[in-house]
């Protein structure tokens, strides 16, 4: 019988919010529907990024038992070079990953001072904010990795929108 995984909960410093999915699921690439988002990591963030990797690290140690009794050489999971991958401006600079939850998980989603949003305009691709994910370890069809649950997000900020509109309908229409 293999191990139980284990899951190693972390919240991030200050990241970016890409492809929002945290009130209405979304078909993923396999065909099931979930929340999802992708988050952005500044690379200047040097403790943010470290503090990802520790926890990373953590998950990866404390599954080995899962793994076999080892950590596999060529484990999937951990944080995307945005410079390498990416062509859209909004990736120079950032590491990224994708983070999901399944339709019986719906993210919490709340302000800088904790309160819920309830209005999803109100959270979207280009913001800025905290993510608490569980890293987790899975193993399907020979594909072995560490995956990343969306427990939870804090808006701290608006930014710029990314990929779509770029004003609202009360700032075009000023007088």
């Amino acid at each position: 019988m293999a191990a139980k995984p284990v899951r190693v909960k972390h919240v991030t410093n200050k990241v970016r919010f890409s492809f929002v999915n945290v009130f209405e699921p979304a078909e993923t690439l396999n065909g099931t529907l979930k929340y999802s988002m992708m988050v952005l990591i500044p690379k200047s963030d040097k403790e943010g990024v470290a503090r990802f990797n520790k926890a990373l690290e953590e998950a990866k140690q404390s599954n080995a038992a899962y793994f076999g009794g080892s950590v596999p050489k060529l484990l999937k999971g951990g944080l995307r070079d945005g410079d390498v991958e990416k062509e859209e401006s909004e990736f120079a600079g950032h590491y990224f990953f994708n983070a999901y939850a399944n339709l019986d998980r719906k993210p919490g989603v709340v302000d800088a001072e904790v309160n819920p949003i309830l209005d999803p305009s109100e959270l979207y691709s280009g913001c800025y904010g905290r993510v608490s994910i569980d890293m987790y370890p899975y193993d399907v069809s020979g594909a072995k990795g560490i995956g990343f649950g969306l427990n939870n997000v804090q808006k701290l900020e608006d930014g710029d929108r990314l990929g779509g509109v770029a004003a609202t309908a009360a700032t075009d229409f000023a007088v």
